[in-house]
């Protein structure tokens, strides 16, 4: 098992890893729409703005890994209201492009720090 550091500089007081590579895969914890240097949430209510801002957190810990978007195999993503499916799959089909992996889209409670979206990921590497 290899834990995954993305370099983020704001404290994170959570009990856990960005992700952590097991057996070639990468799992990669929930990504919030904040700031990981910061630790600021996103300022607008625009959901766009934060599925933008909680991929960019997704792929800085795939380039940590060493790992490609187009390797991610499956992602969850959470949001408050089911209302917010269509923008948060819009940016979403922008940042996969043409690879299309497994997903699951879950309404939650509302999120921490009041973020509008969650992504976490697996991944499948190509050596380990």
């Amino acid at each position: 098992m290899r834990i995954i550091d993305p370099g983020f500089k704001g404290h994170n007081p959570g009990h856990y890893s960005a992700a952590v590579v097991s057996r070639g895969m990468l799992y990669v914890s929930g990504q919030l729409s904040i700031d990981p240097d910061t630790r600021e949430p996103v300022a607008s209510r625009d959901v766009r703005e934060h599925a933008r801002q909680a991929l960019s957190n997704l792929d800085r810990v795939l380039k940590a890994a060493g790992a490609r978007r187009d390797q991610v195999v499956f992602c969850r993503v959470y949001t408050p209201s089911n209302e917010y499916w269509g923008p948060i799959n819009e940016v979403y089909a922008e940042f996969f492009g043409e690879h299309k992996p497994g997903r699951v889209v879950v309404s939650t409670t509302p999120l921490h720090f009041n973020c509008l979206v969650e992504v976490e990921a697996v991944a499948e590497l190509d050596e380990e």
